[in-house]
């Protein structure tokens, strides 16, 4: 039997065969210690400062600016717990949106139970935050924003750089977990205006285990990790140069086929929707219908159950469920009750997230698949 359609990419990507082949030697032989004095040490060395380089430039920032970690959640844990931590003597209190990744929202409540407030901020139907909630929500106590760049279940992109706005003329440190949002949009730190970015490798077809922080030039962070001083005396540990390297490698792919890629996503995936919407009745799309990813369709089909249809499909398309139907209840993501998508709708929404290597053909067969699935199960 063929492997299923990978039609997730939200979830993770493959990876890309320019990052196997940049990795391969540090797989093979150069395994030295980029902190060691000798030899051995000076290539895996070169090789961690060049892939910040390639990240930097992906980002827009300097080298220097960047810290690398092992992953978004890392990331996003060392600015809420750290950054947010550190200025606790200026203030407690926290804003965020109601559809961050749990990543952003677990240590949220976690920092509630260490004497911050937080503020959860509502979405509307498309699944975008007001700036002007925002602004709201400031307080003399305010110390920390974080809003996602782009949503990882309907991907909906923010205003950040309005939001930017408001939390530099307050002078809020103000952050985004752009996991989503890298290598399918243009995501120049200077541009969005945040002084907080994070990064994940295995959202740009890089491994899984490596990540990036970004800290604008004078943001001062608490140690994340004590020990022997790696990553600017920030992040103590023996570097994963292999990984670096695939995360750097990746970024610089990213960046320089980022507008092919972006219309390639989208092509196919408007074949998707096209197709979905064309031949089933009772579909609705959710998420803002401009503002969002190239590669993101998050579709509910009334009256079904998103693991009903998942059961049906899963031997030949891997997607994503937007609700888990149980025998006494539903539960539906809190994304989709965030922008109070009713529950007929909700509990039959599935993710559909195109990439790079996503074909035409992959796309129509798994329209095939998907609508006999529906009106099988309707």
């Amino acid at each position: 039997m063929p492997q299923p359609i990978y039609l997730d990419y939200n979830g993770t990507t493959p990876h890309d065969p320019e990052v196997i082949e940049a990795m391969r030697p540090f797989f093979e032989t150069e395994f030295g210690n980029p902190s060691s004095s000798h030899w051995y040490g000076i290539a895996p060395k070169q090789a961690v400062e060049n892939a910040r380089r390639q990240v930097a430039a992906l980002l827009g920032c300097t080298p220097e600016e960047l810290v690398f970690t092992s992953g978004g959640t890392e990331s996003n844990n060392q600015v809420i717990k750290s950054m947010a931590g550190a200025r606790y003597a200026e203030g407690t209190h926290i804003i965020t949106s109601r559809i961050e990744h749990p990543a952003v929202l677990e240590v949220c409540q976690f920092m509630e139970e260490h004497g911050f407030s937080v503020t959860y901020l509502p979405v509307d139907e498309t699944g975008l935050v007001d700036p002007s909630d925002i602004e709201a929500a400031v307080t003399d106590a305010t110390v920390l924003i974080s809003i996602m760049h782009a949503n990882n279940e309907v991907g909906t992109i923010q205003p950040i750089e309005e939001i930017a706005e408001i939390a530099n003329r307050h002078e809020i440190l103000f952050h985004t977990d752009a996991a989503q949002s890298l290598g399918k949009i243009p995501a120049k730190v200077d541009d969005l205006g945040v002084g907080l970015l994070s990064v994940a490798g295995h959202k740009l077809y890089a491994p899984k285990g490596v990540g990036a922080l970004y800290l604008k030039s004078g943001i001062e962070p608490k140690i994340f990790c004590h020990g022997a001083g790696q990553e600017r005396g920030v992040r103590a540990g023996t570097e994963n140069v292999l990984e670096i390297v695939g995360l750097g490698k990746a970024c610089e792919i990213a960046g320089r086929d980022l507008a092919g890629n972006n219309a390639h996503m989208a092509a196919m995936r408007d074949r998707l929707e096209a197709g979905i919407q064309s031949t089933l009745s009772n579909v609705r799309f959710n998420g803002h219908r401009q503002k969002r990813l190239p590669n993101t369709c998050s579709v509910s089909f009334l009256g079904l159950e998103a693991n009903r249809i998942l059961e049906e499909i899963g031997l030949e398309v891997a997607a994503s469920a937007g609700a888990a139907c149980h025998s006494d209840r539903v539960q539906i993501s809190h994304v989709l009750t965030a922008m109070n998508i009713p529950e007929e709708w909700a509990k039959g929404t599935l993710r559909f997230t195109t990439g790079r290597m996503t074909t035409e053909e992959e796309i129509d067969r798994a329209l095939e698949v998907i609508v006999s699935a529906v009106k099988r199960l309707k």
